[in-house]
């Protein structure tokens, strides 16, 4: 079906006299100081900025910041919530939870563009009618095209947005935060066929200014933004102090930020050290003894005003076992028994104590802290146990050994795993980890190395037999991670290749369930299943070790939205100090 903008339409000199009167009557925002410059970096380069096609993390980050959905996540509010962006309003919703009514907030205008012909274009319903179309483009091949299936948008009128599902889905308006859903003109990407990604136009509060690929990128505040901070903050004195420096003001808080791209571990921490960047997120295991000592930053760091601090990210860091792998794959109950005890062998506080450097806590099931679903007071039922491993591969046919002392497999064959890992650092430690572990109870095991990109394709083709991985939420609810291993998701998202009839009706019902006992209880029950089976084994949650400058104001690190850039402000004259501190 196709849309067209009601921009599109031939417009008359009276029309244009009347818009220019509406633009000149609203309120301007105010332009921040040039010096007022937020200095950060992205840990990998970039791809083009499309919100339709960016699925990488750095990209993502950029597009936030330049691009505009329906909704937000409220800056301050734990846990995490949803509240209006170009919306008036949360949406209307329909008793039957199918149609969706959005109001559009007049006078938001996309940034200038030679596409646009001069004319400065506001936003319509239109325009999120065709953004949120083109993501199912077969052309594109968008990775996001999922949150669109079984869902029409219809433009009303020119501020009224309606959008009916196929079938109910809970987190339909997660999806309307995501960078993917913001709104972009037609315009623009017709006036550059398979370029979009090099022309980022959009409504944000920043824009771009300089872009030096793989290099730096300039974003420029931009001078149209009609952003104004609305938050709710609890009980935290930080987050009250943050509202009340903010409250009603617009947004961004400072004029530029310049970003550049530091892939190395070393040039980021000493970077930040240098006060070449106002805050540095997640310290590298491999350098977090640089910056703490027993736990706390070293006193010459916290004499300089820094700060420490923790902070839980939605993430879930797992070993997964291929069930269709002739070695470790399987429903059978000696099957099972080898992914048990591999479960068993774990240490989970050598792994937190000695490779996390104490920044994470060992992860119960897949669900980190400040999702929704999570039960603080689960508990594993396979704790680390090697005796107990020991016996179960004795009783289950795996008791033969080779001279060497490693197990054979029931019926006398050798038995020798393969573990892909990463060709890093960090890799060879967690082979290290691995291979003591597994030694422990008589496994023998041998690693793969190679780079994560190329794991992945062999992980999704099936010849990978175990790998760790991570995930990091898309949106803050347990649907999140339990696709993960639903059956009908093998060869995506479901690395282990899954596939239990009873998990899968159990994960069907729950997606059905908005947030609440009933959920829960089958999430407890997906829970048992994982444990009983061992397509994983849960590993731990990140507890981020994050530094910042004591000239950076308002920041707070937010559970799902890849930067708090807009809200950042600046203490010119302190940094200055600071500066002058280290010579």
């Amino acid at each position: 079906m196709t849309f067209r903008y009601a921009a599109a339409l031939v417009f008359t000199l009276s029309c244009l006299g009347a818009q220019a009167a509406q633009e000149q009557a609203q309120p301007q925002p105010v332009l921040q100081p040039k010096q007022k410059v937020l200095r950060m970096f992205l840990s990998t380069s970039e791809t083009g900025l499309d919100p339709a096609v960016a699925s990488d993390n750095a990209t993502l980050s950029l597009l936030e910041n330049l691009f505009d959905p329906l909704l937000r996540y409220d800056y301050l509010a734990r846990p995490a919530r949803l509240r209006p962006n170009t919306a008036t309003a949360m949406p209307e919703v329909s008793a039957d939870g199918l149609t969706y009514t959005f109001r559009i907030r007049p006078g938001i205008h996309f940034t200038p563009d030679p596409a646009f012909k001069g004319v400065k274009r506001e936003v319509t319903a239109a325009d999120y009618v065709y953004s949120l179309e083109r993501l199912r483009d077969p052309s594109l091949r968008s990775p996001w095209s999922y949150m669109v299936e079984g869902k029409r948008a219809e433009a009303v009128d020119r501020y009224t947005l309606r959008i009916r599902l196929a079938a109910p889905d809970n987190n339909f308006l997660f999806y309307l935060a995501t960078p993917a859903t913001g709104v972009v003109a037609r315009e623009v990407i017709e006036a550059y066929p398979g370029q979009a990604g090099n022309h980022p136009v959009g409504t944000g509060p920043f824009m771009i200014g300089e872009w030096k690929r793989s290099d730096r990128i300039v974003l420029l505040a931009n001078p149209y933004s009609t952003a104004v901070f609305t938050a709710t903050p609890g009980d935290n004195p930080e987050d009250r102090a943050i509202a009340a420096a903010l409250d009603g003001k617009r947004l961004p808080r400072v004029a530029r930020i310049d970003v550049k791209i530091a892939e190395e571990f070393q040039g980021r921490m000493l970077g930040f050290l240098n006060g070449e960047y106002d805050y540095l997120e997640q310290i590298p295991e491999s350098m977090t003894e640089m910056v703490v000592h027993d736990g706390a930053l070293k006193p010459g760091l916290a004499a300089r005003g820094i700060v420490l601090s923790r902070f839980p990210v939605l993430q879930t860091y797992y070993m997964w076992m291929n069930m269709n792998d002739p070695v470790v794959g399987g429903y059978g109950k000696g099957a099972v028994a080898l992914r048990r005890a591999i479960s068993l062998s774990y240490n989970s506080a050598e792994d937190i104590a000695l490779l996390k450097k104490g920044f994470a806590i060992k992860a119960e099931s897949p669900l980190p802290p400040n999702v929704l679903g999570y039960d603080p007071n689960y508990r594993s039922p396979v704790p680390y146990d090697p005796a107990l491993a020991n016996a179960l591969l004795d009783r289950h046919g795996y008791g033969g050994r080779d001279p060497d002392g490693f197990r054979r497999a029931p019926g006398g064959k050798p038995l020798t795993l393969t573990m892909h890992s990463e060709a890093t650092v960090g890799g060879r430690l967690r082979d290290e980890l691995w291979r003591k572990c597994l030694n422990a109870i008589g496994l023998r095991v041998v690693f793969k190395s190679d780079k994560k990109t190329e794991i992945i394709k062999a992980s999704r083709l099936g010849t990978v037999q175990m790998f760790e991985s991570n995930w990091i939420a898309d949106f803050p609810d347990g649907d999140n991670f339990y696709q993960l291993l639903y059956g009908p998701n093998a060869g995506r998202a479901n690395y282990a290749r899954f596939n239990l009839p009873e998990y899968n009706v159990r994960y069907e019902r729950a997606r059905m369930l908005s947030d609440g006992a009933q959920r829960n209880k089958l999430y407890f029950e997906m829970n048992q299943l994982i444990h009983a089976y061992n397509p994983w084994v849960p590993l731990t949650h990140v507890l981020s070790g994050d530094l910042r400058h004591p000239w950076l104001k308002n920041y707070k690190r937010h559970p799902v939205e890849f930067t708090t850039w807009r809200y950042l402000d600046v203490d010119v004259a302190q940094r200055a100090r600071g500066a002058r501190g280290k010579r």
